[in-house]
């Protein structure tokens, strides 16, 4: 029964909450659904257009715009399996386990939504005297009905599909039917937006209410599975991503043609999205939350206050971090754990004060008040890792002074000498790398005596230098192991009274994990890229208020270059692939900050002419030419093709490999040229050697290149698909023998896709359907209605192919399997804004990426359209976004570039005992790229146990001080390991695993690790234009001509 009040008068009046719907349209409602009504007298209830709730005013279910229908009497009937038939193929017994763990998620996940209606907000609502007002109670469980009222009917229609499985085998069309309606996103919207809302409520009633608290207390301990108020309101922001995992199973083992598939691709589509949109208002609430928290920690005249509340500022990233504070021998003085607010344009730190009781945090996360340390603009902060400290500012002209410790004296900061960080790291690198060179040269010394003596010969003084290198590295390993988590900021502060210099004072804070410092630098790093003027701003809403920001995943443009050296000559673009060649020189934080490494190989050249390729390293802060190369035709085409996979290799000829090494097939780049040329060059290094060259069938310009793992084909001018085989050894494709031609159609083929099994020509408005092995036809359908138009790009995402054509500003989605036409979207409508008057449009490149389908148009004009990111069928649902920067003229194309960080960056502390991968001893007495080390002595012995293992001991030096100047550990003292009677040279010791001698080959154990890709995506064309400039605006220059063949890059965030 509900209390007297509010509630109470409504009932006399008849209203319920929900829709009220007839016998006869429920029922009809239920069939169509897909399941039998079993309560003709049940009705359903939806959310009206009221999408928030106050806690203010005396309103309560005015504000919500519902009506109360009492459906919690529904019990539907459990849904349950019958017995496994006879004959089931392993498939189909796969599938009915996947459909009893979703039947049992299920059915869990209602109970625990009944859970917080029945043992928390009615005996609150019935409760005399009240431990919390009807009001906030409201409030507290706002949308709890309407979730289980949606689950519940859900529930039923899944009753109805386990009842039918055997015959039907049927469950995507339901998940299609039950959460593709927007009453769920505006249901599941309400309450995620309004989630912190209420665990605040939650917080402020447990501390000011010791009867609201104690009531909690008690639930929680008379629950059987003593699951929380705040774990029980927590599941309905976690349900979407627990069935996405349970579909993608259940699509696995789902095989091609059977009749649930599409919808399943289609079922995974829809909750993708739906998830999708809720972590993306999930994530907007609780930013607001946190800058309020913030706000109400400042004095409202502050001029920190008015920035806060301006509605400019956008938060970017929000941890809590640990402040450390050294002593002048490098001793830890104070820790405090701080809040660290990264907006859009300053950083903001500030104290957690906890007041109140810390008990209350089992019950519901504590959320902390805020008082402001300090505050600076973004563009004045600069990070400096361990050991770099020279390079990051004027040494000269600026004073350090520690965050917290006290003020440096006079001698200090005339010495400029402050110890952060890791003890005496840095220094003890430079004293091992003085000895070092002193040895060398007694070494040198060593080799011009003339005589021979026992202890002092030549082996003996390698094996010094071997030692002192090793050395250095564990050094090295050291300091790269206390940078993984050590976030060194130099921040500026008021001048120096008396000499007038600015004082820069140095704080260094403690991330959790290694992931969370590379956010750190990463997310500063384009937060200061997105403050120039071109990127403010750089990305537009189409048909929205003009106060909305781009969201903060926005790829950044970083850089706008020249794509040809050669400015005299007009040269045109015609293609550009990216290279991923990693640099072990760089740091840290380069690493994280930098664009993807490697090269960029960009191929033009002007009709009827030459062509050339322009070279690009990608291993510095901002691109730079390394090497151009002129070419016999112009660049139409281009093709990176990676080092063969080792199952792909297995499929070769082993023995050959085996035994010669150099023969193993490395990464190349293929070009297509006007004049008929295929050229293969070594993408390893930029020697830019051509490893082999042939000529199309009948001398036919190349006009686009595809490899799959049998075949590297071109597509002809002429309609011939030309398909080169695969071979073993160093040359990846037989170039040599004729290829196979099949001719694809009368016109030329503009494009090919390769995907798993298929390889898909497109030829004037067909596509032919390919099989990948034996390239026989497999089908054929027309993209398009009219013959005069071609199909120009195809790219594929999940289980569909967008296509764009030669004519016409649509692009159209195909499914892989079924070749069904599934959506259309129009281009045009998404550019009006920004070019009107413009009525004809032309899409001329196509790009997915990371979930993002990129559009480039004939105007120069680039769009952002978001696509679902898994195996289900990419359609796009959001209006997307139009960049202002863009070129004079076509986009010629759109290309990726990625490259994956270190993994030993993000190596635990487990995989660290387990031991780095070894390399070789570099020459010259260089050391290796520093791997890092635990910080235990134990699992650092563990770690030096690992790889090359020289040892040389001088039997009669044992008893003199000093360390053993040896590459090898000294052994126990206990070990009855043999001694070496004679000090004539060293031993050697292989590994465990032979595999992890291979340079730059991962062996098993890396498999595990997580990556982190980092991206880049480059655009092609004339010149460069930003759209949001007005014409003869006080812009910056443009770095190129308007008929300049120009690249603009773009920075995407990493994702962690």
């Amino acid at each position: 029964m509900l209390p007297s009040g509010a509630w109470g008068k409504r009932k006399p009046r008849g209203r319920r909450l929900g829709w009220v719907r007839s016998d006869a349209r429920g029922a009809m409602w239920a069939r169509q659904e897909g399941l039998h009504h079993p309560h003709p007298h049940t009705v359903v209830r939806c959310p009206s257009s009221s999408s928030s709730v106050s806690c203010s005013g005396d309103s309560e279910e005015e504000d919500m715009g519902l009506l109360e229908v009492s459906v919690s009497d529904i019990k539907p009937p459990a849904p349950e399996l019958g017995p496994m038939p006879d004959g089931l193929s392993p498939q189909q017994v796969v599938r009915r386990h996947i459909l009893g763990s979703i039947v049992q998620s299920e059915g869990s996940y209602v109970e625990s939504l009944k859970r917080v209606l029945q043992d928390y907000r009615n005996p609150l609502m019935e409760m005399e005297p009240k431990a919390l007002s009807a009001r906030k109670c409201q409030a507290v469980f706002f949308r709890v009905k309407e979730i289980l009222h949606c689950h519940s009917m859900f529930q039923i229609a899944l009753s109805s599909r386990v009842a039918e499985w055997d015959a039907t085998e049927k469950i995507g069309d339901l998940f299609v039917a039950s959460f593709s309606k927007s009453m769920v996103l505006d249901v599941y919207s309400d309450y995620v937006n309004n989630f912190t809302n209420a665990m605040s409520i939650i917080k402020k009633a447990c501390l000011t209410k010791p009867a609201f608290l104690e009531f909690l207390k008690r639930r929680q301990v008379c629950s059987p599975d003593r699951v929380t108020l705040y774990g029980l309101m927590v599941k309905p922001i976690q349900r979407f991503p627990q069935f996405i995992l349970l579909l993608q199973d259940m699509l696995k083992n789902t095989p091609r043609g059977h009749p649930d598939r599409l919808s399943l691709q289609l079922a995974l589509t829809e909750l993708e999205t739906l998830a999708e949109k809720l972590n993306e208002q999930k994530r907007l609430a609780d930013q607001v939350a946190e800058i309020q928290q913030l706000t109400k920690s400042v004095s409202d005249r502050s001029s920190l206050s008015k920035l806060l509340t301006s509605g400019q500022r956008q938060l970017l990233l929000c941890e809590t971090l640990t402040e450390t504070v050294y002593g002048d021998r490098g001793q830890l003085i104070k820790s405090k754990e701080r809040r660290v607010f990264l907006l859009n344009d300053m950083l903001v730190c500030a104290n957690i004060n906890f007041k109140g009781q810390l008990e209350i945090s089992s019950l519901v996360p504590l959320g902390p008040k805020y008082v402001v340390k300090w505050n600076t603009a973004l563009p004045q902060v600069q990070v400096v890792e361990v050991g770099q400290e020279g390079g990051s500012y004027d040494k000269d002209n600026v004073l350090i002074q520690h965050a917290g410790a006290k003020k440096a004296s006079a001698a200090g900061q005339a010495q400029n000498k402050v110890c952060f960080g890791p003890p005496r790291l840095f220094q003890e690198l430079q004293d091992l790398q003085k000895d070092l060179a002193v040895v060398e040269q007694i070494t040198l010394l060593i080799s011009t005596l003339h005589g021979t003596y026992q202890n002092l010969n030549m082996t003996v003084a390698q094996d010094w230098c071997l030692a002192l290198q090793r050395l250095m590295r564990v050094k090295e390993e050291e300091i790269h192991s206390a940078n993984k988590c050590r976030l060194r900021l130099l921040l500026p502060g008021k001048p120096d009274n008396r000499s007038g210099r600015p004082i820069s004072f140095m704080v260094v804070f403690i991330t959790p994990n290694p992931l969370s410092k590379i956010s750190w630098v990463n997310r500063l790093h384009l937060a200061k890229i997105g403050l120039r003027e071109e990127n403010q701003p750089g990305w537009l809403c189409p048909d929205e208020d003009k106060k909305s920001k781009a969201p903060f995943w926005c790829p950044i443009l970083a850089c706008c270059i020249p794509a040809f050296s050669s400015r005299g000559l007009s040269l045109q673009l015609g293609a550009l692939v990216h290279s991923p060649v990693s640099c072990p020189l760089l740091g840290f934080s380069a690493v994280s900050t930098s664009l993807p490494q490697g090269y960029l190989w960009v191929g033009g050249g002007q009709e009827g002419s030459g062509g050339q390729v322009e070279i690009f390293s990608l291993n510095r802060p901002s691109p730079r030419t390394v090497k151009s190369f002129p070419l016999a035709a112009p660049v139409l085409c281009m093709e990176y093709i990676p080092e063969p996979e080792e199952e792909e290799s297995r499929d070769g000829d082993e023995s050959h490999t085996a035994a010669d090494p150099s023969a193993a097939a490395h990464p190349t780049i293929c070009l297509g040229l006007q004049d008929g040329s295929i050229l293969v060059y070594g993408s390893v290094d930029t020697g830019t050697q051509c490893l082999a060259t042939c000529r199309s069938p009948g001398l036919q310009p190349v006009l686009c290149l595809r490899h799959s793992p049998f075949h590297l084909f071109a597509g002809l001018q002429d309609g011939t698909l030309a398909a080169y085989p695969r071979t073993s050894g160093g040359m990846p494709w037989d170039l040599e023998s004729p290829p196979l031609c099949l001719t694809v159609g009368p016109g030329p083929v503009r494009t090919l896709l390769s995907l798993e099994d298929a390889v898909w020509a497109s030829c004037g408005p067909r596509v032919t359907v390919l099989d990948a092995t034996s390239l026989q036809t497999q089908q054929s359908f027309e993209a398009h209605q009219d013959e005069a138009v071609s199909v120009t790009h195809m790219v594929k995402a999940g289980s569909g192919v967008w296509m764009a054509f030669s004519a016409g500003s649509s692009i159209r989605l195909f499914h892989t399997e079924t070749l069904e036409h599934l959506q259309e979207i129009n281009i045009a409508t998404r550019t009006t804004f920004l070019l009107p008057g413009q009525k004809q449009l032309c899409v001329t490149s196509l790009l997915i990426c990371q979930g993002l389908l990129w559009v480039g148009t004939d105007q120069g004009v680039i769009v952002l359209l978001p696509v679902p990111r898994l195996e289900g069928i990419p359609k796009i649902t959001g209006k997307g976004m139009v960049s202002l920067n863009g070129h004079c003229g076509p986009v010629a194309f759109l290309a990726v570039a990625t490259s994956i960080l270190a993994p030993d960056i993000l190596r635990s502390d487990q995989e660290e005992a387990e031991g780095p991968r070894p390399e070789e001893d570099k020459p010259d007495g260089q050391a290796p790229e520093p791997v890092p080390v635990p910080s235990s002595p134990v699992a650092r012995e563990l770690t030096r146990k690992k790889g090359i293992l020289l040892q040389y001991r001088l039997r009669s030096t044992a008893h003199l001080p000093g360390p053993l100047l040896s590459v090898r550990e000294p052994a126990p003292a206990d070990s009855s390991a043999l001694e070496h009677s004679e000090e004539d040279g060293s031993i050697y010791e292989m590994a465990d695993d032979p595999d992890v001698w291979v340079r730059s080959r991962p062996c098993a154990r890396d498999a595990h690790r997580k990556e982190i890709c980092s991206v880049a995506i480059i655009s092609g064309g004339q010149g460069y234009r930003n759209f949001g400039s007005a014409p003869g605006g006080s812009g910056r220059p443009a770095p190129c001509g308007e008929t300049d063949s120009t690249l603009l890059i773009w920075q995407v965030p990493l994702t962690l």
